[in-house]
């Protein structure tokens, strides 16, 4: 009872604040206003109000909230679960059999040894932007970076 007078003093509230915006030709403003104060009276009539206000007091209705929300968290524990595994057992198995091995796994493995570099560098020719830089002298600056990071 309590709710449906607050909702509909609220609607009449701001039925009087849309009029006093038409008052000062924003009518636009005014509308949009009439239109949010006539949804509270609109839940009152369709009983809406009433609804929420019993489930609120319920303490079973609260219980049934709770066990939605644990039906929710296990629900999302399950499908965590699944993504941290990313396949089952058996498709595990599966694709073990399947696997073969490399033709030459050495192959793909970074070489860890030291460059054999040449003793003496050409005489570097300016490019045609005017740098006078070669690539070779681009490329030592990386190289350098690379080592100063231990890569």
């Amino acid at each position: 009872m309590i709710a449906e007078t607050v909702c509909a003093a609220v609607s009449a509230a701001g039925l009087g604040i849309a009029a006093i915006t038409a008052y000062r030709k924003r009518f636009l403003r005014a509308t949009r206003i009439a239109a949010y104060s006539l949804v509270p009276l609109g839940l009152v009539m369709t009983g809406v109000v009433e609804w929420v206000a019993d489930t609120a007091f319920s303490p079973t209705a609260w219980a049934g909230f709770g066990v939605l929300g644990a039906a929710w968290l296990l629900f999302m524990t399950t499908r965590a679960v699944e993504r941290r595994r990313g396949v089952t057992g058996k498709e595990r198995k599966a694709a073990k059999a399947s696997r073969t091995e490399a033709i030459a796994p050495a192959a793909s493995a970074p070489s860890l040894g030291q460059g054999v570099r040449p003793a003496a560098r050409p005489a570097a020719s300016p490019r045609a932007g005017g740098s006078g830089t070669s690539a070779s002298d681009d490329f030592s600056d990386i190289e350098a970076i690379l080592k100063k990071h231990g890569i």
